[in-house]
């Protein structure tokens, strides 16, 4: 008889859910951003024009600030399936030799020219080399222009950063890019950044401001130098063997949707890179403009190995460079 009562009430219970919610399918996405950040913004108005567009057949939930793990850690739970979305910048290069190539100081000029090599060369070339790894990229959003945030001194030529040591993200270009300006960089999870530079362990770091104000690196820096030395775009990625379950018109709707959000982004990010300055400036910070041409100039050498160690790494420079206008 208690049997009897128990089925009777999870029947009655299955009728109180509301048409549509428990077929409902939850989805992570889940980013290193802190609140406020660039990468915050771009996820959750994803989300919500998704969600919107979706009307309960899918949900998205964004996870940011590395709740869900760190780059690395994130791109492993796209492969498990545990997490849906993530947005990886410089850390695909771990993935696919290819996608050094926008490791390459000073190969992007402006948001104009990124949208040529997205269309002439990123879908045709680098996306597709994630296949085989287990992975898909749906959209193209962005990082953004990095600068050198540092407590000894202001940079204005590649000698200055001698001896700097210098947080990285997990990217070995990035990681050869200073040590050929001189600096000792050390690739380091961006959650334990701020920690790092407080206490000492590292001199500076370098990224775009939205992710420097975000994560409030001027409260324990004194010097920004405004080096523009790589540009990093983010990418939309899923987990290939995950995202072939879901439904077809709900991939085809969170594609669409991720590729019109870029628009936003590229907006957000352009607006952020004046407003958040003058906070930075505001906050104390000293702020110099670099030599670019000193820059450039030394990092002939990170091109030609590029090149030569990435089979068609120098055709990929040279379809970018050419798209430069």
């Amino acid at each position: 008889m208690r049997l009897l009562r128990y089925i009777v009430a999870a029947a009655f219970a299955v009728l109180l859910v509301p048409v549509g919610q428990a077929d409902t399918i939850e989805l992570k996405f889940g980013h290193v951003g802190a609140p406020g950040s660039l990468f915050a913004m771009s996820a959750e108005e994803f989300a919500k024009r998704a969600n919107a567009k979706l009307a309960g057949k899918a949900n998205i939930t964004v996870f940011g600030a590395s709740q869900l793990g760190k780059d690395k850690e994130l791109l492993q739970k796209l492969k498990l399936g545990t997490v849906d979305f993530a947005l990886p910048s410089t850390v695909m290069s771990t993935v696919v030799d290819e996608f050094g190539l926008f490791e390459m100081p000073y190969l992007v000029k402006d948001r104009d020219h990124m949208a040529r090599i997205e269309k002439e060369v990123f879908w045709n070339k680098l996306a597709p080399a994630v296949g085989p790894k287990g992975y898909k990229i749906i959209a193209v959003w962005e990082n953004g222009f990095r600068h050198i945030t540092n407590n000894k001194r202001p940079v204005n030529v590649p000698a200055d950063l001698q001896g700097l040591k210098l947080r990285t993200p997990k990217g070995k270009w990035r990681v050869k890019m200073f040590k050929t300006y001189g600096a000792n960089p050390t690739p380091m999870s961006f959650s334990e950044v701020f920690a790092a530079l407080q206490t000492g362990t590292m001199d500076g770091q370098e990224n775009p401001y939205a992710q420097i104000y975000s994560a409030k690196f001027q409260e324990v820096q004194k010097y920004l130098s405004i080096t523009g030395h790589v540009y990093t775009p983010a990418y939309v990625t899923v987990g290939a063997k995950k995202w072939a379950t879901l439904p077809a018109d709900i991939r085809t709707t969170l594609e669409q949707v991720a590729k019109d959000t870029q628009a936003y982004v590229y907006d957000q990010a352009a607006k952020l890179e004046v407003d958040l300055l003058n906070k930075i400036k505001a906050g104390g910070v000293q702020v110099n403009n670099a030599d670019k041409q000193a820059f450039i100039k030394a990092s002939d050498s990170i091109y030609k190995e590029f090149s030569t160690s990435v089979p068609g790494g120098g055709d990929l420079v040279s379809k970018a460079q050419a798209l430069g206008g």
